[in-house]
């Protein structure tokens, strides 16, 4: 049995919370130079430049890559092999504690979503587990958002509906998002599972690396397809018109019920952090 102290994971998840305001993925890097160089309309290129230039600014200045912060949303697999002292749960709400509070980040949480008193250092954050063989813990941090986060959306579809129904419905959330969502966007897409199921595969979509396809050949031409469709929409830059609307659909399956095909589109805008550590 491996032991992992507490203190060492919130040390951890402190520098992921400043690392991931401060510094865009290198996928998400590559995505934006690339977007860049393909943007036929002249509005649109000069957008991207801009862009870009605020990227550069951020890391050189150590600012963070947008205002909005975000509210920390985690992946973590722990392995059946490890025992944490001190608790877990514990040391990641105490890492986003002191990350957000020592990295000067936005606080975006209100502890009550009724009363909307904010908490002052952006917890509680969102953790999802995923228990898995061996002896290594893998944590991921995406902050999300809402401007991206509040233009998404969920659908209960009928199995009738088919993949034709999910490309609808994925176009249908793009093009009612339009400029809200701050484009050109990364859109996550979760298919199967049940209602809530959905919605965690399409946010954990956001997360793999914008430059991976799925490995499953008919969702790897789906994720083409809708990339493809989505960057007609002339959305582009901004809202501002262009080619370049979706820098990438990442689309996560599970298996589902013979009588439904759920399926959630989680927007995010072209920041989208994610840093990974594995201790």
């Amino acid at each position: 049995m491996r032991e992992i102290y507490a203190a060492d994971i919130t040390a951890v998840v402190r520098d992921m919370c400043i690392q991931a305001n401060l510094s865009l993925a290198p996928d998400m890097v590559q995505a934006m130079e690339n977007a860049g160089e393909t943007e036929v309309s002249p509005l649109g290129k000069k957008i991207m430049g801009q862009l870009k230039e605020n990227l550069k600014l951020a890391k050189e200045e150590q600012i963070p890559i947008c205002q909005d912060t975000g509210m920390a949303v985690f992946f973590v697999r722990i392995g059946q092999e490890i025992h944490v002292e001190g608790g877990l749960t514990e040391a990641i709400q105490e890492g986003v504690r002191q990350g957000y509070t020592d990295g000067y980040l936005r606080k975006s949480v209100v502890g009550d979503p009724l009363q909307r008193i904010n908490t002052g250092d952006n917890t509680p954050a969102i953790i999802h587990y995923d228990v898995v063989p061996g002896e290594e813990l893998s944590i991921t941090i995406a902050p999300k958002g809402f401007g991206s986060e509040n233009m998404s959306k969920q659908y209960m579809l009928k199995p009738a509906d088919g993949i034709e129904g999910v490309r609808n419905a994925v176009i249908r959330t793009v093009s009612e998002a339009g400029p809200n969502a701050c484009p050109p966007f990364v859109v996550g897409v979760g298919i199967g599972g049940d209602f809530e199921l959905s919605a965690i595969l399409a946010k954990k979509a956001l997360t793999r690396p914008v430059n991976v396809r799925n490995q499953l050949p008919h969702i790897r031409q789906l994720e083409e397809e809708l990339l493809r469709s989505i960057n007609q929409l002339g959305i582009g830059p901004a809202g501002l018109g262009g080619r370049n609307t979706a820098l990438a659909v990442n689309v996560e399956t599970y298996a589902t019920h013979i009588a439904g095909l759920p399926v959630a589109v989680n927007m995010c805008c072209h920041v989208n952090r994610h840093v990974t550590v594995v201790l």
